[in-house]
């Protein structure tokens, strides 16, 4: 598979800031819309902030998070293991628990205090790209997952050929390979769809298109 798109252009991005330094704020607000970002900065209710989940889009928010906050924001459970969003930490106290902090809200890169302008694009560009490609990891990661559980399925699908068609395993196999390549789906899938098909099962919508009889040459 290939690697995520390397991003270094931020325009069009936005850039949402959780912080109550106004030195740290100024700074941003000052340098980010020359990089190309549109700034919004997050209200804090005790040094909390609620972020509009349903309105943030990975493709083009950041977030800046002040880590001298006390837990400034918490993502809801079950989001898993990447923010909706990449994450920039804004560090000024250098205290273990406060990076860890920031670690655990999803930070991938840090930009120091005093917040100087020069800094800002790097932090942008190693953390934007550290996001990425974390979230397309873990998503490689699930879909091996997934099917290593479908495989299963596969040596059925090859079985219920041969004994239906009485075609060599090698030869069921490939007409399932070639079948799969027509659908545009992998082979575990069809594998899946197959064997619900014949078990009576109710398969996923895809498995209309494929022929209840067994695989033809």
């Amino acid at each position: 598979m290939s690697p995520p798109r390397f991003v270094q252009n931020f325009s069009q991005c936005r850039a949402l800031l959780v912080s109550r330094d106004s030195r740290a704020l100024e700074a941003l607000e000052a340098t980010l819309p020359k990089l190309g970002l549109a700034v919004t900065t997050l209200a804090l209710v005790d040094d909390e902030v609620s972020l509009p989940l349903e309105d943030l889009d990975p493709e083009r928010d950041i977030l800046f998070v002040d880590g001298d906050l006390h837990r400034p924001l918490q993502w809801p459970a079950g989001l898993g293991a990447v923010p909706p969003i990449p994450v920039v930490g804004i560090v000024g106290v250098e205290a273990p628990s406060r990076l860890k902090a920031l670690i655990q809200i999803g930070a991938t890169a840090f930009v120091p205090k005093p917040v100087h302008g020069a800094t800002l694009y790097s932090a942008l560009v190693l953390g934007v790209n550290a996001f990425a490609r974390r979230r397309r990891m873990l998503s490689d990661i699930a879909e091996h997952e997934q099917r290593r559980r479908q495989r299963r399925h596969v040596v059925k699908a090859v079985v219920g050929i041969v004994t239906t068609e009485h075609v060599s395993d090698e030869i069921a196999y490939e007409r399932l390979r070639r079948e799969s390549m027509r659908l545009r789906v992998s082979v575990e899938t069809l594998s899946e769809m197959l064997v619900q098909q014949w078990a009576g099962e109710e398969a996923p919508c895809d498995a209309a298109a494929v022929p209840r009889q067994g695989i033809g040459e």
